[in-house]
């Protein structure tokens, strides 16, 4: 139907006739000559219409936008100071010899080019957002980037298999998405959270080397990084070291983004422990490009009477630090008490700072509501280990360390954003960072019991097996994730691969022997059987090509994406089903109390 796609004609075809098909993107009559931008995937052409050929003239009269369209016609160059070099296109135009209208369009109910709409009105009318240039380009650009990650994989070894998506529930972290079963009255299926267990059991079923790009689901709240059905990249290997593996890992990354940015990511990628992380920058995915870092002080905060820095100080999992902005003296009131309410969301009950002005003249040269508190050497020492120079503010938090890394570290990044190119603390560009060597283990206070950091089949590291029993929260794990510019894009680790260490691993998480067997049975049977030692990752594939488009949301990489509240405005799922469907389900549904509107 077609010789050529409309982005792709260029001067190579000069004095050539052409037939494309395509979209009208706009029409344009100036002074008799009808001018139509002609759209497909690969971008637009610009068709002359001339009156003199007097049939093809009167069809483009008729032409409204996103009339459907075949157009036969000569390329030529375009004019003199008319060319557009921000399309491929854009040196020549196609002089259009027979045009013939494939199908008629209703008016869209919004301009395509509009780059002012609701979220709202373009999820509900995907099919025409999707068509919009930018839209068209993040999906190319997906496709490229999963067959770089295809391409990659399958030179190294690894095998494309398919797992399940109708699987038993079993816990990994976030709600299953459950399927009534017909045959089976009262029971259900679920939809995986990840092919974590499938992938262990091909391991020990001999394939060495797996991979698959599948979709993931979670029932869990929703933000600009996650959806209920999400898209990884899942990779898993024998026979390989942790540092084989992270190898690989980081080499199939640094490809990926050469092979569709042209961008040479460092080599090797800088790796931290997650206990430095957390100490430097109160993340476990630290964003790289901003140069600020936290220092900790709660050592010294120990020996005040100041009670906020004190009694923080001596909690068992207390944490007393320090963030300099350089330059921050310059900060407003109104900025401070700004900052104050944003650390606010993450629990932190205040803000305190120092103001830095002139450093020789002591206490005197400083400016904070908490000087009063604190002793001179105290204070002196503060301005030793943080670095600051006249001119700089110094901002504290006490808390949990759970709060005050995630205040600081938060307001870290925020601060780095907006102000860090002024203050030159923010480096642009692409900042991969290893985080290594996590723990096995953390408490729960509401359920007072251990928890699996990663989940319950994380390897621990060699000589750490004998924490499990005595002390679990000292025991660390083969586990490692890969951020990017403040943005976890990978995580894996290690597998558990020995069934004794397993059975230890499920006592700490007190899963006794029963509701281990009825939970994960089909796996412990699998390991009992020569499993090989086995690790992998998986990569979340919307995220690294959000980042790549410098999209905000990955919604914006996603062809037919849910709402925040879990919703496809498109097809207006999820829906009520009828009577006889759930008869055949064996359900009866409860009455739902409708809600009740909110007050004015």
């Amino acid at each position: 139907m077609r010789t050529h796609y409309c982005g792709l004609v260029n001067t190579a075809q000069l004095d050539q006739t052409v037939i494309l098909c395509g979209w009208a993107h706009r029409r344009r009559d100036h002074g008799g000559v009808i001018f139509i931008d002609l759209r497909d995937r690969e971008g637009l052409v610009q068709i002359i219409c001339d009156p003199q050929r007097k049939e093809t003239f009167a069809t483009a009269e008729r032409i409204r936008n996103e009339f459907v369209l075949k157009i036969a016609g000569k390329v030529r160059r375009r004019p003199e100071g008319t060319a557009n070099p921000n399309l491929h296109s854009g040196e020549i135009e196609v002089l259009a010899e027979e045009i013939e209208i494939l199908n008629t369009s209703a008016t869209p109910p919004f301009q395509l080019d509009d780059d002012d709409l609701s979220e709202n009105v373009r999820l509900t009318h995907r099919v025409l957002d999707l068509r919009r240039p930018h839209m068209q380009k993040n999906l190319m650009l997906r496709y490229r980037v999963a067959m770089a990650f295809r391409r990659f994989l399958d030179a190294h070894g690894f095998i494309d298999i398919e797992t399940p998506m109708l699987t038993r529930s079993t816990p990994e972290g976030a709600r299953d998405y459950l399927v009534p079963s017909r045959v089976h009255p009262g029971q259900f299926f679920a939809l995986p959270q990840s092919p974590q267990l499938f992938k262990q059991m091909l391991m020990i079923a001999g394939f060495d080397r797996y991979y698959q790009i599948t979709k993931c689901f979670r029932d869990e709240d929703l933000r600009a990084d996650r959806q209920p059905e999400f898209t990884q990249v899942d990779i898993e290997t024998s026979f390989l070291s942790e540092a084989e593996i992270t190898a690989i890992m980081e080499e199939l990354i640094r490809t990926v983004f050469r092979e569709t940015l042209g961008v040479e990511l460092p080599n090797p990628f800088p790796r931290l422990s997650h206990a430095e992380a957390m100490a430097r920058y109160g993340s476990d995915k630290p964003d790289l490009r901003v140069k600020l870092e936290l220092t900790e002080l709660t050592d010294l905060m120990k020996t005040v009477d100041f009670k906020v820095f004190r009694s923080a100080a001596e909690l068992a999992d207390g944490r007393v630090a320090a963030l300099r902005i350089p330059g921050g003296g310059s900060f407003t009131r109104k900025e401070i008490d700004d900052y104050t309410a944003f650390v606010g969301i993450y629990g932190a009950r205040g803000l305190a700072y120092i103001k830095v002005n002139e450093k020789t003249k002591g206490i005197e040269g400083l400016q904070s509501p908490i000087l009063k508190f604190l002793p001179a050497g105290i204070v002196a020492q503060i301005l030793d280990r943080t670095r600051a120079q006249d001119g700089d503010l110094v901002f504290f938090s006490a808390d949990r360390a759970r709060i005050v890394n995630d205040a600081l570290g938060a307001l870290r990044v925020r601060i780095g954003h907006e102000k860090g190119a002024e203050g030159g603390y923010f480096e642009s560009g692409w900042q991969p960072l290893w985080v290594v060597d996590f723990p096995m283990f953390e408490y729960d206070e509401k359920e007072k019991r251990w928890v699996a950091l990663h989940h319950p089949f994380t390897s621990p590291k060699d000589g750490h097996e004998a924490f499990i029993d005595s002390d679990p929260g000292k025991c660390l794990a083969k586990a490692y994730d890969l951020a990017l510019n403040g943005w976890e894009i990978g995580g894996g680790s290690v597998r558990i691969h020995r069934e004794e260490i397993q059975s230890k691993v499920f006592r700490a998480l007190a899963i006794g022997t029963e509701e281990a067997e009825q939970k994960f049975g089909f796996l412990l049977d699998a390991l009992k059987y020569g499993a090989p030692p086995h690790g992998g990752l998986a990569f979340g594939l919307d995220r690294i090509v959000t980042m790549m488009a410098g999209a905000e949301s990955i919604r914006d990489v996603i062809a037919f994406p849910k709402t925040q509240r879990a919703q496809c405005l498109l097809t207006s799922a999820p829906g009520p089903v009828d009577e006889k469907q759930l008869r055949e389900l064996h359900i009866r549904l409860r009455q739902v109390e409708a809600a009740k509107p909110a007050a004015n």
